[in-house]
């Protein structure tokens, strides 16, 4: 059992000594305000109740633990307790290499809601959404639990399987979802040419290499073809690393701020500028959002926006603005906690507000209707007159074969993205001479 006497004891010795000196000294504004005494004894008292009174004995370590718990959970979704696993888990992360489902997730009155599945994991194969509830996990209820415990349970031994009971929005009672745990080594940058000319990079998630990443991507499409537009894939894409972001924003910002951050503490004034050339020399982008897009994906969307080198297009992206900080304890052991805000370029912040897209286009699913073959056009007409300047159809009829017919019904809001680029390529385009 904890000696009161000696805890109380360490909490007057914390608190700042005074004189007995007639004359008052001047006081240091920088000094830390005078503890709450009365506050700290009745701390000592509520942990000795607890400790002496609870049903089932329990360990004064385990105590105090849980109080530091309850201390960070009240302050933000996002400032969480870490002990020796839920710190191994967190460097898991982003190294993009653990055993789990491939989730990305928050708390929201005390109920776990997905922020994004991981592209190619078990939860993104079972079609899990962003905005989904999780109400239970193996059958036990997640109210209550804090979230680096609703995340260690998400992760185990791959193979091993575990039930998620989900409520969609509009579903009138949730679902049950079996999903068995994979080793999620999710590669965070994929690219291909989406049509001969227009290229497409989808950034999962912002991890130590993503910058990295980017740079061969784009290597790639500028090696392979002759680009003329870029679509830039941030949908359901829960941030990451803040440095990642900088690194990525910078491949296609000339020069000038990308983002900078701002909080109490004086090293948490930061500012981040890009540091090399546009590595596609003004070629047009289009980011695609949406809700899912969220932290650091919303700090690339702000600073391509704000430098009005991209066009951003979906719908309004999730909206954290802050900044964690890894705070080592001893034993292993750490807190994350939000220690800024940050901003973009403009000064704005995304904090509960998130990016609102230049072009709002909803996720839509989109019906192909068929040519009438009945319906006659000129060259159907007898006797029409040939056009003289007709030399290059079979060209034509090549060009048409990279077209994908069923972009739109696939993915509207990527099909609108290329059809955006195709435009601003036509008005772009030298007017003729003469």
């Amino acid at each position: 059992m904890v000696n009161l006497t000696r805890i109380g004891l360490l909490l007057v010795m914390s608190l700042p000594i005074t004189t007995l000196a007639e004359e008052k000294p001047e006081v240091d504004p920088n000094l830390p305000e005078r503890l709450p005494l009365n506050e700290l004894r009745i701390f000592a008292e509520a942990f000795h109740r607890v400790s002496t009174a609870y049903v089932e004995e329990i360990d004064d370590r385990t105590l105090l633990e849980n109080a530091i718990k309850g201390m960070l959970s009240e302050l933000d979704p996002h400032s969480a307790y870490l002990d020796k696993d839920s710190f191994t888990s967190l460097q898991e992360t982003t190294t993009g290499n653990y055993g789990g489902l491939g989730l990305e997730v928050g708390l929201e009155d005390g109920v776990v809601r997905v922020i994004s599945p991981m592209d190619d994991t078990p939860a993104h194969k079972a079609g899990i959404q962003s905005g989904d509830l999780i109400m239970k996990l193996d059958g036990k209820p997640v109210r209550g639990m804090s979230l680096p415990d609703a995340i260690e349970s998400m992760r185990g031994e791959p193979g091993s399987e575990i039930r998620l009971t989900i409520l969609r929005d509009g579903d009138q009672s949730p679902n049950d979802i079996t999903l068995v745990r994979e080793v999620i080594k999710v590669p965070s940058v994929r690219q291909r040419f989406l049509e001969d000319g227009y290229g497409y990079v989808r950034i999962a998630q912002f991890q130590s290499r993503t910058g990295a990443e980017v740079v061969d991507a784009v290597k790639i499409l500028l090696n392979d073809g002759n680009l003329r537009g870029l679509v830039i894939d941030l949908r359901d894409n829960p941030g990451g690393i803040l440095q990642s972001a900088v690194e990525v924003s910078d491949v296609f910002v000339e020069d000038g701020l990308i983002v900078y951050t701002s909080g109490r503490l004086a090293n948490s004034e930061v500012r981040f500028n890009a540091s090399t050339p546009d590595s596609i020399e003004g070629v047009p982008i289009v980011v695609l959002v949406n809700q899912g897009t969220a932290s650091a994906s919303e700090i690339v969307a702000g600073a391509l926006q704000d430098h009005g080198r991209a066009v951003i297009m979906g719908t309004s992206t999730f909206g954290k603005g802050s900044v964690q900080t890894i705070l080592p304890l001893n034993n292993e052991k750490a807190i994350k906690l939000t220690t800024a805000l940050y901003f973009t370029p403009n000064g704005r912040s995304i904090q509960a507000e998130g990016i609102i897209p230049d072009i709002w286009v909803d996720r839509s699913t989109v019906t192909r209707i068929k040519n009438n073959p009945w319906r006659t056009i000129e060259k159907n007409l007898p006797k029409h007159l040939s056009n003289a300047s007709d030399t290059d159809s079979e060209a034509k009829e090549d060009a048409k074969v990279s077209v994908d017919p069923e972009l739109a019904s696939k993915d509207y809001q990527l099909n609108e993205a290329l059809t955006l680029l195709k435009g601003l390529n036509i008005l772009n385009k030298p007017k003729p001479q003469g």
